[in-house]
């Protein structure tokens, strides 16, 4: 078993930073690979970013490249996401998961491929 806890959320002006927790505890072996997820009002969930716990390597979607950054911190087994540069588009409900088979190279991983859930934590960019 993993829990995931997110904070962090809040609103931001566009232009802006925030930077996400995602607090990870439990099973070590069942979080090899971890993904960052956000679903807007009305849309599809969507996987933002992919993040190995193996390795450190990282895979974003085409639409957050340069502007956000996941890493984490093995001593607190935290999951960061830093979000700069925020858009407008960037407002959803976001999420980390973890799967305890590893990360794939170079691709996200929908949903589904995902174990463990947190409950989430909102993200609301004004123009």
């Amino acid at each position: 078993q993993v829990q995931l806890v997110e904070s962090g959320g809040g609103s931001v002006q566009a232009g802006g930073s925030l930077r996400l927790s995602c607090a990870v505890s439990g099973d070590t072996y069942s979080r090899r690979c971890m993904g960052w997820f956000r679903q807007a009002p009305g849309k599809e969930r969507e996987a933002v970013a992919i993040v190995s716990t193996i390795n450190d390597s990282t895979y974003y979607r085409d639409s957050v490249k340069g502007r956000f950054t996941s890493s984490q911190d093995s001593a607190t087994s935290t999951l960061y996401l830093q979000m700069n540069s925020v858009k407008p588009e960037d407002t959803g409900m976001y999420f980390c998961a973890s799967r305890w088979l590893a990360c794939p190279v170079n691709t996200l991983l929908p949903g589904g491929a995902y174990d463990y859930w947190g409950q989430g934590t909102q993200v609301t960019v004004s123009s």
